[in-house]
């Protein structure tokens, strides 16, 4: 079995499990007393919180663990809030942050604070200026996240670092997945990672926070931790969280292990679209994790993909909405503007052998190939399939009336144009049946398709983008809504 989502969850590093055996003979103890055993486990939470200082940039007496990651954001985003009330009371984040963020903000705005969302571009990127020019004197935090856990798109926080600073406003950087590769550059001001993303034990997180910076814990807190994680800590699992980060940041230092890694990402972001026919490999394709890539198929369903994966023996994951318990797109993906259908995240973890990635390559094709044909797709150039009106089945004349502008409401698209009746389907269903009835209309003509699934909203604007066809625009309608499309070749 191949496991390819490291950026869920690194498999234990071996210097983690040795640390981690190592220590529980001697880090049991209370290192809060002053007996032998309590003196024994401070020494190693010391030596582990130098580490991992040492690792992220900052000061030992500036780095607190915690309990996880999201606890380290969620701790982050209120103690910094909280101490510049005073100032403002909104909060600026990217669009594509971790969900442990967006809760955060959730959670602030309910309180009476506000919020505003950066955009990104269709790489996933924020732009330093729009930063810039988002900052007020009300503004209390910004969050930005060092690089992208779907995409892998790298953020440009030192410029970013260097905007706040002038505007004396805290940014606070969620560095889980690229601290593994090196330290995060700028004048950041908090930051917050997560152990199990590089090969440590889960339920260990570390929050920094450099000196200068204003902050209130907030909840009930101890004497522990600088009094911003509260509870007895799990040394073990520190030192072991310390050793592995600190292993993994020795080979990044060589360039050994993070360029090697980058040579198998770039083999699959090369291969798969001469492999798979209406592919889209997405986020940014130099300025990225060198362990991460995500690519979108189309005319594929993101559960079957996945299943039919792991059935070959690879374990990936997906932003596609049908893998989802909320039945939406990601978040991070709608943000793009990019497809989201047949969506497949590879996250290589440490030691990758190139030849679990050639077996990969060469195992997808029949996969999505198995997987569009059980949806009815050609298997070859699925985009450009053609069918019949009473071949697909929904397709009616439209009537004529005043089409929509783009991405408004109308009354309806001009005469001549077919309606695609997909409401009850799930997307790919929606996307395929606008594809098999696209060239019944003609240069010029629409197709109107009426889908209640949310993920029609975000996947047939990118269809169309793939396949060289006009977005017109989406109107309500009486149940969902209605996306026309104007065929352009």
């Amino acid at each position: 079995m191949s496991y390819f989502d490291a950026a869920s969850a690194a498999p234990l590093h071996p210097v983690a499990r040795e640390a981690l055996l190592a220590s529980l003979d001697e880090g049991w103890a209370d290192p809060a007393r002053l007996y032998r055993e309590g003196r024994r486990a401070r020494l190693l939470l010391d030596a582990a919180r130098e580490a991992a200082a040492e690792a992220v940039g900052c000061r030992p007496d500036e780095l607190v663990f915690t309990p996880s990651g999201t606890q380290a954001v969620h701790a982050g985003v209120s103690g910094a809030l909280a101490a510049r009330r005073r100032v403002g009371r909104r909060l600026l984040h990217s669009a594509v942050e971790h969900s442990a963020v967006l809760h955060a903000a959730e959670v602030h705005e309910a309180a009476g604070g506000t919020r505003g969302e950066l955009a990104v571009d269709r790489t996933g990127r924020v732009a330093a200026g729009e930063v810039g020019a988002a900052l007020g004197p009300d503004t209390a935090l910004v969050c930005l996240q060092s690089a992208n856990h779907e995409v892998g798109t790298e953020q440009p926080v030192e410029e970013v670092a260097a905007l706040c600073r002038e505007a004396d406003v805290p940014l606070l950087v969620d560095a889980a997945q690229s601290l593994p590769w090196g330290p995060v550059p700028g004048a950041w001001s908090l930051l917050a990672a997560s152990a199990h993303k590089w090969g440590g034990p889960p339920g260990v997180g570390l929050l920094a926070v450099r000196k200068g910076t204003r902050f209130a814990p907030q909840g009930p807190h101890d004497e522990r931790e600088s009094g911003r994680s509260a509870g007895f800590e799990n040394i073990p699992a520190v030192v072991a969280a310390a050793a592995s980060l600190r292993a993994l940041r020795a080979g990044a230092e060589t360039g050994d292990e993070a360029a090697r890694l980058r040579r198998l990402v770039d083999r699959i972001r090369e291969r798969v679209p001469q492999l798979v026919p209406d592919v889209e490999v997405v986020g940014d394709p130099v300025r990225r994790l060198p362990h991460l890539v995500t690519f979108s198929c189309l005319y594929v369903d993101g559960e079957a993909l996945l299943h039919e994966l792991d059935r070959a023996g690879f374990s990936v994951s997906s932003g596609s909405s049908c893998t989802s318990s909320t039945l939406t797109p990601s978040h991070v993906l709608r943000a793009m503007g990019v497809l989201s259908e047949g969506n497949v995240r590879v996250s290589l973890p440490y030691g990758t052998a190139e030849a679990e990635v050639e077996r990969f390559l060469e195992v997808l094709p029949q996969v999505v190939r198995s997987v569009r044909e059980r949806l009815g797709v050609p298997a070859a150039e699925a985009g450009a399939a053609r069918a019949t009106a009473g071949e697909a089945g929904h397709a009616t004349r439209e009537p004529e009336a005043a089409e929509p502008a783009a991405g408004t409401a109308g009354s309806g698209s001009e005469s001549g144009g077919l309606v695609v009746d997909s409401l009850g389907k799930r997307c790919p269903i929606p996307v395929i049946e606008l594809a098999k009835v696209i060239g019944e209309v003609p240069v010029g003509g629409t197709v109107t398709v009426l889908s209640d699934d949310e993920a029609a909203r975000q996947d047939i604007p990118a269809w169309c983008t793939m396949r060289g066809q006009e977005y017109v625009g989406e109107r309500a309608a009486e149940r969902g809504a209605a996306y026309v499309v104007r065929r352009r070749a």
